[in-house]
């Protein structure tokens, strides 16, 4: 076995993410195994089984010993009993924003097997980079009491100009990699401030940075209506915290299943590890049945492995993914009867071929 050249934190968390990390592991080893690369995996066991024990999600001191991280691969987070700002909150955000993982990236692909509940579209291809740190989910705010009984609830946005600078930067050198165009979500005809700096910051950013990347500004419920309408007339968006969740959602939903969708939080510049999860919940009404889709956690770990810098092995994780449900082994949620192991097994087969 070579010696270990990265170091990848592993937090299964709650539900199925229990099923689908195990299997995102396997088949990335597979990936690796052939081009001698040494991987390390450590376990970490928090998540609501965690915070029932301890009141916390993670441990006090959980950031400061995944700091020498190279990555994190999450699985998912949410229990019934547990509110899911509690969830949210005490594990996956803390993540974030203590990492500076302010790209948020979402590849939505048409994989096959699945189907588009769009009538005709047999094809789809698009990347949603979501500002990931900043924006609506802001903590600051909270509740205040009017004379004469009335409660009055006060949520803030902040936007920094280096913040939104930065996500825009990133997002017009992808597009610049690929079909030359960016979409910018806005809401700048309704909230006067926020978005108009958005737009502003946007459009000075992508001029400087690639300027032969062609911009549209859109507001975000027409943005909505053409990713339905049309959606190939979008290759990259970037968008704020809330409008990139919202849209991600949509455009995975759009290319059939919101269950094989990945995601990556990027800390760029790799000064801190980046995570890697699915979209997907953790679903515990089939958990601990053995059928869930390990598609999107696999997906994520190719995103990891690429982020890496590991491409190649990437890559061939991806083409066996895609080779495994080409040849029709697919999961119940898709219409076949793979169960999440043998539908590793067939990916793992493929890699080792």
């Amino acid at each position: 076995m070579p010696e270990p050249r990265f170091t990848i934190d592993v937090i299964a968390g709650d539900g199925i993410g229990q099923e689908v990390v195990p299997a995102a592991r396997r088949c990335v080893d597979a990936a690796v195994a052939s081009a001698g690369i040494g991987l390390t995996w450590r376990e970490r066991d928090w998540g609501s089984d965690h915070y029932r024990r301890t009141g916390r999600m993670m441990p006090v001191d959980a950031l400061e010993t995944m700091a020498s991280a190279d990555a994190i691969m999450l699985g998912a987070v949410g229990e019934p009993g547990i509110p899911d700002d509690v969830t949210l909150w005490g594990l996956l955000i803390p993540i974030r924003r203590t990492f500076d993982q302010y790209v948020n990236l979402r590849p939505v692909r048409l994989l096959p097997g699945t189907t588009s509940p769009l009538r005709g579209i047999d094809e789809l291809d698009l990347v949603i980079v979501r500002e990931n740190v900043e924006g609506e989910y802001s903590s600051v705010g909270g509740r205040f009491d009017r004379p004469g009984g009335d409660t009055v609830a006060v949520q803030e946005s902040l936007f920094s100009r280096s913040g939104t600078a930065r996500v825009a930067r990133y997002a017009a050198r992808l597009a610049a990699s690929r079909r030359g165009t960016l979409v910018s979500a806005t809401k700048s005809n309704g909230i006067i401030h926020t978005m108009p700096f958005w737009d502003e910051v946007v459009a000075e950013t992508v001029a400087e940075t690639a300027p032969d990347v062609r911009l549209r500004s859109v507001l975000i419920d027409a943005l909505a209506a053409e990713l339905v309408l049309h959606p190939h007339a979008s290759d990259v968006i970037v968008a704020s915290n809330l409008f990139g969740d919202i849209l991600s959602d949509l455009a995975a939903a759009l290319a059939g299943s919101i269950g094989v969708a990945p995601g990556a939080s990027l800390n760029p510049e790799r000064t801190h590890p980046s995570l890697f999860e699915p979209v997907h919940g953790s679903a515990p009404d089939i958990a601990g049945r053995g059928v869930a889709n390990p598609v999107a956690q696999i997906w994520s770990a190719s995103l990891m492995l690429s982020h890496l810098g590991l491409d190649a092995p990437a890559a061939a994780l991806y083409d066996a993914m895609v080779a495994t449900m080409s040849a029709g082994t697919l999961t119940g949620d898709l219409g076949g009867d793979a169960t999440t192991e043998s539908f590793t097994d067939a990916v793992v087969a493929e890699l080792e071929r």
